[in-house]
């Protein structure tokens, strides 16, 4: 099978469905910016993987799996005729039992929970950076919070798995802590923000 079919060359592209749209639509937006994210993340991984691997370890597999629920957020997002488990029949039911659900999202939480442990309060505002490590995950976590505004502009517009605009915004959340906890391990200080 041949990576080009030359069926975008005309400036569309095929949804979940067979749908053809044009590249510019928001939906192609919005799943290229969870791309882009992904990406990122992959950029990351690869950072800390230089590293002595149980230094790292734990934070590479959450970025991993955080890569793969990413993967399947950019499928919920091509699926034009989303309308939620409840609303499909058994027929089609199966199409939809790898969504991103609240579970997924509960898991970002438990996570931030058990990092935060691991590092001292808050008592300034972070500017990103500190390891270059970490200032790539702060890249990712802007990155985040575009995906989210151009998804809640799809959803502004279109059916989509609401609980992705969740995911997103508490991703953001995490990636802030596993900056900090990079930082930290590396004995590297978090960089103040200085008026």
């Amino acid at each position: 099978m041949k990576i080009y079919t030359r069926t975008g060359d005309q400036g569309e592209t095929g949804l979940i469905g067979g749908d053809r749209i044009k590249k510019s639509d928001q939906r192609i937006i919005a799943y290229g910016t969870i791309d882009e994210l992904n990406s990122n993340l992959g950029l990351s991984v690869s950072l800390l993987r230089t590293y002595k691997e149980e230094l790292f370890l734990d934070l590479i597999k959450m970025l991993l799996n955080i890569q793969n629920e990413l993967f399947i957020i950019g499928s919920d997002l091509a699926n034009p005729d989303y309308s939620g488990p409840d609303d499909i029949t058994t027929e089609k039911k199966s199409r939809f039992d790898f969504r991103i659900k609240n579970t997924n999202v509960t898991n970002l939480e438990n996570t931030i929970d058990l990092l935060e442990k691991e590092l001292p309060p808050i008592t300034y505002f972070i500017l990103p950076g500190g390891s270059m490590e970490a200032a790539q995950i702060h890249i990712s976590r802007s990155i985040t919070r575009r995906a989210e505004t151009c998804v809640v502009k799809l959803a502004e517009n279109g059916k989509i798995n609401p609980i992705v605009i969740t995911y997103l915004n508490r991703l953001s959340d995490l990636l802030f802590v596993i900056s900090r906890t990079i930082n930290k391990r590396l004995e590297i200080m978090d960089v103040a923000w200085k008026t």
